[in-house]
């Protein structure tokens, strides 16, 4: 059996009662950080096998470890902080197990960005959670890109030192003008939220240089969407569909751009293009 079990993302007073009986009764606990998990579970009196498992190490400690709950051995996964396979390892072994057909439990706990999501003041009905971005240029920029079609509160993890690069780059994204919660050191002693546009974020950690991991959350880019009359959406149709895109992505991409309904521009498109 495995069980992925949440811990606190900085108040000890956090872990459930639950969590703490299930890593007193695991006899293998998955961590990131041995010795960093090791900490935590002294607080609680806890003692316990450890086993390194994190990004680097999971493809072969993966099938190690697959190996000894087909034995019938009880495991527990943590993560340094907070929800295992949110933004942390625990997705692939999940994966192993029900392939294999160990069943999987979990013992639900903290999560920094929904932590921050309901304290940052902006709309919680739909969110987009996006975690860490790419460090890699391409794809950093594939995923900023993206970013500016989402019409939800989007949630970003950034560490400090890569944060005034993540609101430069949003800033040129054009979130410019969008509300922003930056949140730190949630549910410590010296939690604080940050609650400005983020253009203004920009000169505001210019003169208080940012410390503790954030999350960052922010609101839609605002678009004032240009009126487009039924030439102007023809145009933008023979123009995607002479790149070869389908039908459907077609219609994806006009109504992104236009505003217009994408199952009506659809039904359009059907009878405009063989």
């Amino acid at each position: 059996m495995l069980y992925l079990v949440g811990t606190p993302i900085g108040n000890l007073g956090d872990m459930s009662p639950r969590a703490k009986e299930i890593l007193e009764s695991a006899d293998i606990i998955a961590c990131e950080d041995t010795r960093r998990t090791g900490l935590l579970l002294s607080e609680f009196g806890i003692s316990g096998q450890l086993v390194s498992y994190h990004e680097h190490n999971k493809a072969s400690k993966g099938n190690i470890l697959l190996e000894e709950l087909k034995s019938g051995k009880i495991i527990a996964q943590v993560s340094d902080a907070g929800m295992p396979s949110v933004s942390d390892p625990g997705e692939d072994l999940v994966k192993l197990c029900i392939e294999n057909n160990i069943p999987v439990s979990v013992i639900p706990g903290p999560v920094a960005g929904i932590t921050a999501l309901v304290m940052s003041g902006l709309d919680t009905r739909r969110y987009h959670f996006e975690g860490f971005l790419p460090s890699e240029t391409k794809p950093r920029k594939e995923r900023l890109s993206a970013l500016q079609n989402y019409e939800e509160t989007i949630i970003i993890y950034e560490a400090p030192h890569r944060l005034m690069k993540l609101i430069a780059e949003l800033n040129e994204y054009g979130f410019g003008d969008s509300r922003a919660a930056f949140c730190r050191e949630m549910t410590k002693k010296y939690e604080e939220v940050i609650r400005l546009t983020v253009s203004e974020a920009l000169a505001y950690f210019e003169e208080n240089p940012p410390k503790g991991e954030f999350v960052v959350c922010v609101a839609p880019r605002i678009v004032e969407k240009k009126e487009y009359s039924q030439s102007e959406t023809d145009e933008l149709i023979y123009k995607f569909n002479k790149e070869g895109l389908s039908k459907k992505d077609i219609s994806k991409k006009v109504s992104a751009i236009t505003g217009k309904n994408k199952k009506e521009i659809y039904d359009y498109i059907v009878n405009l293009i063989e």
